[in-house]
């Protein structure tokens, strides 16, 4: 008698059972001491992207493709629930990869799919992280699982391994654990706003001029501002030792980008709709079941 079962079901099968959600760890506050965030400080400076890769590497692609593929990726994350901090490690890996080795028209969403894969496999629980087959299938089967293998591996060479970047997500709690902020306001809801002002600030090659600990820095601040509250910047700057001009520039193109994408979709959705959606997920999405959702109209209405 045989009773070796040889039958393989897929994850998304009916029938199948579902692994259990990961548990996420407690937050340990020995992680938020003031050695953690001088640690990052001087880590960041390895991972930063400082010269126009536009003007010297590239010569095929352009700042638009860049964000066409940077908002493709945010969408994946966001179809899959991934972690927040998936997102901007992956547009990390793109800006790293594309400052030193210039790339084709055709394999710009090959290298992000690529980045993403990588993304995914660093910072999800290994039961979460993106399958290749669902990467692919993202992608329209543009791609094969071949060009995805061979493509990983050209970025870990290209990056010469050195997958575990210091992201503006990294800073976001040393931070506002530093700020007198208690009794004031929510901080997790400042940390969520955020994080939505990092992967909006992701899709925009201008971002990447500016410092991790920066952009979290200025993000934080535009959170409490957008929240009628003090944004604290000269005590970010403190806690950053960035130029005070550099996070009041940054603080600026931040509050441009938000009110430039209100503007746009109180255009777009006609009748005042967007004042009465449930919330808005980045970026909108035509053939998504949210893609009728807006941006509101004041910042305390995002909703994750």
């Amino acid at each position: 008698m045989e009773l070796l079962c040889a039958e393989r079901v897929s994850p998304g099968s009916e029938g199948a059972p579902r692994a259990p959600a990961p548990r996420a760890a407690q937050p340990d506050p020995v992680l938020l001491r003031r050695r953690v965030l001088d640690n990052l400080l001087r880590t960041e400076e390895r991972y930063a992207v400082t010269a126009n890769y536009f003007g010297t590497v590239q010569t095929e692609i352009s700042p638009h493709m860049r964000r066409l593929v940077a908002e493709w990726m945010l969408e994946v994350c966001e179809d899959h629930n991934c972690q927040e901090e998936v997102f901007p490690l992956a547009i990390s890996y793109l800006d790293r990869f594309l400052s030193v080795c210039a790339v084709g028209k055709s394999q710009v969403q090959l290298l992000g799919t690529a980045c993403l894969l990588l993304a995914s496999k660093l910072r999800e629980p290994s039961s979460r992280c993106l399958p290749a087959e669902l990467l692919i299938f993202y992608t329209a089967n543009s791609i094969t699982l071949a060009d995805l293998c061979s493509w990983e591996l050209l970025v870990l060479s290209k990056l010469k391994w050195d997958v575990a970047g210091v992201t503006a997500h990294d800073f976001l709690p040393l931070l506002l654990s530093r700020l007198p902020l208690r009794g004031l306001v929510n901080t997790e809801m400042v940390q969520r706003h955020a994080q939505t002002f990092i992967a909006l600030a992701a899709r925009d090659y201008q971002f990447t001029l500016y410092s991790a600990s920066t952009l979290a820095a200025c993000s934080i601040a535009a959170a409490l501002r957008g929240l009628t509250l003090d944004g604290h910047l000269a005590r970010l700057q403190e806690l950053t030792r960035t130029d005070l001009d550099c996070l009041q520039t940054c603080l600026e193109q931040i509050e441009e980008m938000v009110d430039n994408m209100i503007e746009e979709r109180a255009i777009a959705v006609p009748n005042g709709q967007n004042r009465e959606a449930a919330g808005w997920t980045p970026p909108p999405s035509q053939d998504k079941a949210h893609s009728n959702a807006a941006t509101p109209t004041d910042v305390r209405d995002v909703h994750f």
